[in-house]
This record gives C-alpha cells, sequence and structure tokens, in this order.
C-alpha cells in the first residue's frame, strides 16, 4: 500500500467513527511511524509502504480507533513549541494551559523591579511538567520546582526536564505540603473536572487523579488558594487553570485570602497577594 492509499483509507476509517479529526490523527501516526515530518507524507504519496511499517502503523491506528489519545501513541505533545514524553500517568498537555506561561511572561516583569520577588517558582501537581520546565526556559533566572503527588508523573517530569535541559527541581509533595520554601510565584493545572460533567472519551485514558476533583471540580484547588494564601509573600502571584465556570467561585475564595484578581484569559486565571 502506498502512503496516500494508506492515509486515505485510515481517514476513512476514523470519519465513519465520527473522529473529530480524522486526517490529522492519520498523517501523524504515520509520520510517527516512518519518522518522518507530515510533510513528507504530502510530498511522497506514491511511496510504498514496507511492509512491517505498514503493520505497525495499522496497530497504531486501531489504538486510535479504541479512542487512545494520540499523544499517548506516538509518546509525546508539543507544548509553547517544545516536545514533552507523555504517557497514561500524565494529563496530555493542552493549548489551552499556554495561557499561564502568557500570563507570566506579562507578570514578571512588574515584579522583578521588587526586592526579594521571582526567585522561587513552584509547579503544583506538576504533571509531564510542562508549566514549570516551560518557565524555567523562558526565564532561566527562576529557580523552579516541579511538585506532584504521583511518583510515575514525576519521573516522567524529570525525564523532560533532562531531555530539554531544564534545571529544576523534583519533589513529591501533596499540594504544597512537603514545599518548605516561600515562593514567589505558584504555577497549578491541578484536577478541575466533575464526574458528572460530560466529556471526550479520550479522557477515559487519561490518569482520573489528573482530572477529577470532588466539590463540583474545586476541591483541590480550593485547597490551594488556601494554603498559597498562607505562604505567598506580599506581591507574590497565584496563577491557575480551571474552567470558566468555576472561576467566579475561586474569585471568591481567593479574596478571602488576601488573593487579588488580576487577570483572566481563556481558562487560566492569575491572582496576587495583597
Amino acid at each position: 500500500m502506498t502512503i496516500g492509499a494508506w492515509l486515505k483509507q485510515a481517514t476513512d476509517e476514523l470519519a465513519d467513527n465520527l473522529f473529530a479529526s480524522p486526517r490529522l490523527d492519520t498523517e501523524v501516526i504515520l509520520a510517527h511511524t516512518l519518522r518522518r515530518p507530515r510533510t513528507y507524507l504530502h510530498a511522497h504519496p506514491d511511496e510504498v509502504l514496507d511492509a512491517r511499517l505498514e503493520e505497525i502503523a495499522n496497530t497504531r491506528l486501531e489504538l486510535r480507533k479504541d479512542h487512545i489519545p494520540v499523544a499517548y501513541i506516538i509518546g509525546h505533545k508539543e507544548f509553547y513549541g517544545r516536545q514533552f514524553i507523555v504517557n497514561p500517568s500524565v494529563l496530555i498537555p493542552r493549548p489551552e494551559s499556554e495561557a499561564i506561561i502568557e500570563i507570566l511572561k506579562e507578570l514578571l516583569p512588574d515584579t522583578q523591579a521588587l526586592p526579594g520577588l521571582t526567585r522561587r517558582l513552584v509547579d503544583v501537581g506538576t504533571g509531564s511538567g510542562c508549566l514549570g520546565i516551560t518557565a524555567k526556559l523562558e526565564f532561566p533566572e527562576l529557580e523552579v520546582t516541579l511538585t506532584d503527588i504521583s511518583r510515575h508523573a514525576l519521573s516522567v517530569a524529570e525525564k523532560n526536564a533532562d531531555i530539554l535541559k531544564a534545571s529544576v527541581a523534583i519533589l513529591r509533595s501533596d499540594l504544597l505540603q512537603n514545599y518548605v520554601l516561600p515562593p514567589d510565584i505558584i504555577l497549578a493545572n491541578l484536577p478541575y473536572v466533575d464526574v458528572s460533567w460530560e466529556r471526550s472519551p479520550e479522557t477515559n485514558h487519561e490518569p482520573a487523579e489528573a482530572l477529577f476533583a470532588t466539590s463540583g471540580g474545586l476541591s483541590l484547588i480550593s485547597k490551594l488558594i488556601e494554603e498559597a494564601g498562607n505562604i505567598l509573600p506580599q506581591s507574590g502571584l497565584l496563577l491557575m487553570e480551571a474552567d470558566p465556570e468555576q472561576h467566579e467561585a475561586m474569585h471568591a475564595q481567593a479574596k478571602r485570602h488576601q488573593l487579588h484578581h488580576i487577570v483572566t484569559r481563556g481558562y487560566c486565571v492569575a491572582y496576587r497577594k495583597v
């Protein structure tokens, strides 16, 4: 079978099963299998596939038809222009989470003028490490610590830090419980999905502990807001991701803990300690 024929057949199979992006999924799977960029597929549609590689591609296609996320099938996901290793131990990085980095870029220059601030950043519930590692690579002067309650997640984060040459500390902790230093900046993409919400079947393959929280999805977020209010210095920053419908409740709780809401962008919000 040629590249073009395989792509057409595979795309049709995913389309028949109502996948949202059948062509993109099949191109990513085949490009990864051939170890070529997607542009190679476009330029060589008549190239005959090696039988062994065709079998591997077919196996990966079957995984996709079972709603295994493409990122788990190929073993990585891009975040803020960099490739991060992912596996079922960690949540797959989402594009909307990049807004946390954009907000940080806007706020950090303001805090850099304040003595003693912008030295320590902690990424709580780091998962793959995408937020904390990206922050370190964008702001090398930061002292960054990645924390997670999952040893398996921290192993993935450590691998990503090594591959991307990000000098960060790794700490197993339930939120900020084991983080003894006062941080200047806290980043967090904690579980915020309530089990009753409608969601895509792909999420069934992601770690439940990284997705779901009780109390309408706000249990861990509420706990971190309280901890942040106690540990952040004046003008310290807390940047979090949550569903927009949860933001109002978060703002109200943050206010009770002397955290002033300063920015909202999509799913992401930022607070400053007052």
